[in-house]
């Protein structure tokens, strides 16, 4: 059964750093992209990024660009986000998505998502 577990998570001041991770296992993601999201309190699921498993193809919001990095390790299977100058507002719960690479949703059937994890920046 194909699974995506999210981990790292935890409690940073603000400046500080984070890695999560997302290991995907249960079947082959070869042909999917692996994305990161948020959802922070009373606020909408948010993209932050999606990459292939080459590394080669990645795509980043806006508010993710320039602060958080997205990669892959084929051999682990395992797609990283690391998040660097935290900030309060990135308080949210992290999730980890994997969609058809033909295709564009990430709320489809054939689409998979982790649990989640917790990140909280504390001021």
């Amino acid at each position: 059964q194909a699974q995506l577990v999210e981990s790292g998570g935890g409690l940073v001041q603000a400046g500080g750093s984070l890695r999560l991770s997302c290991a995907a296992s249960g079947r082959t993601f070869t042909n999917y992209y692996m994305g990161w999201f948020r959802q922070a309190p009373g606020k909408e699921r948010e993209f932050l990024a999606r990459i292939n498993w080459s590394g080669g193809n990645t795509l980043y919001s806006d508010s993710a660009k320039g602060r958080f990095t997205i990669s892959s390790d084929n051999a682990k299977n395992t797609v990283y986000l690391q998040m660097y100058s935290l900030k309060p507002e990135d308080t949210a719960v992290y999730y980890c998505a994997a969609r058809p690479i033909l295709g564009t949703n990430w709320y489809g059937s054939n689409a998979y998502w982790g649990r989640g994890t917790q990140v909280t920046v504390s001021s």
